[in-house]
């Protein structure tokens, strides 16, 4: 499993229970190409490790930014076809979060524009903390949101306040992206960190199999008409009948007890 480098953190404060840290407060933890491998690594190997990771939660270090999106220091120094092969690392980062089977909680601990606020539209949960602010800037240095913003945003948010967010380039704030649908909960930043443990600990204490098949009902659902999203629902719940952790379930319920899942 990803163990972790001086630009990307990882941490097991809590039993099954991953915190990774980008680690690049002195620029506003913006992602180089160097991260981006790390961030693909870290995704990649979660969607294989078995039972030791149920929960993710991601942040970054420092109180400014949890991330700036990418490193437009490095890329001044690049030509078209530099710029498009670490493009294609970041999609490949991107695709590798968004299709992770652990759930991932955002814990935003300051700005999150272009990048880093597509980064935390492709998790499962964003808590942020009340000083947060997010924007998709990109319109702003002549590029597009490539890394899914224009489909997340949207979806979460809604199309015509994506539109106007987009297209303006405009920073919004956290307790807007609460009432707007991006964000789950805003909190006081000293208790951002230890409220997003606290829910990653609990989604940990669950069935893993069973959290894993919500999630992807859930993803692939929203966009499928309501009878097709209903038929895969059916199939993934099929898909759990037969598996220990539900049996361990009825017979914790039954004898008052929790119920020791172990992802079988």
């Amino acid at each position: 499993m990803f163990a972790g480098s001086d630009i990307l953190e990882i941490g097991f404060p809590k039993p099954k229970v991953m915190l990774a840290r980008l680690k690049r407060s002195e620029v506003l933890n913006a992602v180089n190409t160097a991260l981006g491998h790390d961030i693909l690594r870290l995704f990649d190997e979660a969607s294989g490790g078995g039972d030791d990771i149920r929960c993710i939660v991601l942040t970054g270090s420092g109180d400014r930014a949890f991330c700036v999106g990418g490193d437009l220091k490095e890329r001044a120094t690049m030509d078209d076809g530099a710029w498009q092969a670490q493009h294609i690392v970041f999609e490949k980062m991107m695709r590798a979060l968004l299709e992770c089977p652990v759930p991932v909680i955002a814990a935003v601990n300051g700005h999150a524009y272009g990048g880093g606020c597509e980064i935390a539209a492709a998790c499962d949960v964003i808590y942020a903390s009340q000083d947060a602010r997010f924007a998709l800037t990109e319109v702003t240095l002549g590029i597009i949101p490539g890394c899914g913003g224009t489909q997340t945003l949207s979806r979460a948010v809604g199309q015509k306040r994506a539109n106007e967010l987009i297209m303006t380039g405009s920073p919004f704030s956290a307790q807007e992206a609460l009432a707007w649908g991006l964000v789950n909960r805003v909190l006081p930043a000293g208790e951002l960190l230890d409220a997003a443990l606290e829910t990653a600990a609990r989604i940990a204490g669950n069935a893993p199999l069973a959290v894993q098949r919500a999630k992807q009902a859930i993803r692939r659902g929203v966009e499928m008409s309501l009878p097709d999203g209903m038929g895969f629902e059916i199939e993934a719940y099929n898909r759990l009948v037969h598996t220990k952790d539900r049996y361990e379930g009825v017979r914790a319920f039954n004898e008052r007890r929790r119920p020791d899942f172990k992802g079988e």
